[in-house]
């Protein structure tokens, strides 16, 4: 355990699972500054690009993660999505790559979907934007792990089929051996910890998708009765402003 890396964990045990919470980065002020000074995912801060973690496009989990965004990708319009022609030309938006990995094409340096500076609709990603404009949520249509950022479900089954399930923040080390080229990672430094609400209330949505409504609640309701005391700091709070960075 590295001491700049303390985290509070909390625990329970509901429908016959356990279910592990990163108490300090869900109860963290962390919010997602795509397009408000994000630096992006290169070797050197790009916030000018509005690439956000989109830049290597996204990997599919599986044939229903695919199946699932290309249908929503055919309701995209060329008005709502920068790319929809190249998509086309491409024989559609995602592919295999060399590795044999199920991922959406990158064009021009970013993923396929990703609307760039200058589109009418603004940067974003064209999935996510449309689905706001017609009222619906952005994780019914986006890949799995374009959604779940930053949060991660990692589960263990032990010797007796008894399942534990840790969610916390995505690290830098979840992208492989790539995430050590990024020059700066959302949850390592304080620039993403400006929200006015906490983790667990912004992405209420997402936690629940992923661990169920009974987990959720029950780690809601613990807070609750931690309210009258100081939780833990984020470790990127702790540590305040970076100054190896010339660009901050």
């Amino acid at each position: 355990m590295h001491p700049d890396d303390l985290h509070e964990w909390a625990s329970f045990d509901v429908d016959g699972s356990t279910y592990l919470f990163d108490l300090t980065f869900l109860t963290s002020n962390w919010t997602c500054i795509f397009g408000d000074g994000c630096l992006g995912v290169l070797t050197a801060p790009a916030p000018e690009l509005v690439h956000g973690c989109c830049t290597y496009g996204a990997h599919f989990t599986g044939k229903k993660d695919r199946k699932k965004t290309e249908r929503y990708a055919e309701r995209l319009t060329a008005e709502q999505w920068q790319l929809k022609a190249e998509a086309a030309a491409l024989g559609g938006p995602i592919h295999k790559n060399e590795d044999g990995d199920t991922v959406s094409h990158v064009v021009d340096g970013a993923c396929i979907f990703l609307n760039r500076v200058g589109f009418p609709t603004g940067p974003g990603c064209a999935l996510h934007s449309a689905a706001l404009e017609i009222g619906e949520r952005p994780l019914d249509w986006k890949p799995e792990v374009c959604w779940q950022l930053p949060l991660r479900l990692d589960h263990h089954v032990d010797d007796n089929q008894h399942y534990t399930y840790t969610l916390r923040e995505w690290k830098r080390r979840d992208w492989g051996e790539g995430g050590e080229e990024f020059h700066w990672w959302c949850t390592e430094t304080d620039e993403a910890f400006v929200g006015a609400e906490p983790v667990y209330e912004t992405l209420r949505d997402d936690i629940i998708e992923l661990v169920g409504t009974a987990p959720y609640e029950a780690f809601r309701d613990f807070i609750a009765t931690r309210s009258t005391e100081t939780l833990l700091p984020h470790p990127a709070v702790r540590r305040g402003p970076r100054h190896d960075d010339p660009a901050i």
